[in-house]
């Protein structure tokens, strides 16, 4: 089993469309979608998030989250915030490289998913650029949402018109990341055709 970890924006594109969210296995290696409450402290912090994902508090999303996050016996969490440290100072040695092409650098909680990675060890989704850059300088295994997305479709969790309204609704919200536009007709070829001209 595969533990593939969802970072809050990859948890907030994914969950109202992907029914459940946490806890489907999918793969030939035995993939497991889960979070951490890390990402419910965060949107709970972020008045945006919430003025902008209303449902993140419905009671099924809610229920579904507490049911199936991931815990951490006590030692796990002390070697994760020691990760987390390591991480933290490492981007602030250094804030330039992961903030290059409108990048914002790792945050704490960032950090926090991604020694969670490290120690599980988990799959990191995210579609941030600066934590991106942070898990290859570690060695940290990470998906962008859109590699998830392929990968759940190959064990038809989600089937082509679901990718479909998925996209619209992340270019109606104004949320579509520019590698999951570049990944319409590459990746998604077989969903949207080939790019126009």
């Amino acid at each position: 089993m595969t533990l593939v970890l969802l970072d809050t924006n990859a948890y907030l594109r994914l969950a109202k469309r992907v029914r459940p969210a946490i806890g489907i296995k999918f793969g030939q290696k035995g993939y497991i979608l889960t979070i951490h409450k890390s990402v419910e402290d965060e949107v709970r912090r972020n008045p945006r998030l919430r003025a902008k994902y209303p449902w993140f508090d419905g009671h099924e999303f809610a229920s579904e989250r507490l049911a199936k996050q991931i815990r951490l016996a006590q030692e796990e969490k002390e070697a994760i915030r020691a990760a987390q440290s390591v991480l933290h100072g490492w981007v602030l040695s250094d804030p330039e490289r992961y903030t290059s092409g409108g990048r914002s650098p790792p945050g704490e909680t960032d950090c926090w998913l991604l020694a969670l990675g490290q120690v599980k060890p988990a799959i990191v989704v995210t579609d941030d650029q600066g934590m991106q850059a942070l898990a290859q300088d570690f060695s940290i295994g990470i998906w962008h949402g859109f590699e998830l997305l392929d990968k759940l479709r190959s064990a038809k969790v989600v089937d082509s018109p679901m990718i479909r309204e998925m996209y619209e609704a992340l270019e109606a919200n104004a949320d579509l990341p520019k590698t999951w536009e570049e990944a319409k007709h590459t990746i998604f070829v077989k969903v949207f055709g080939h790019r126009p001209g």
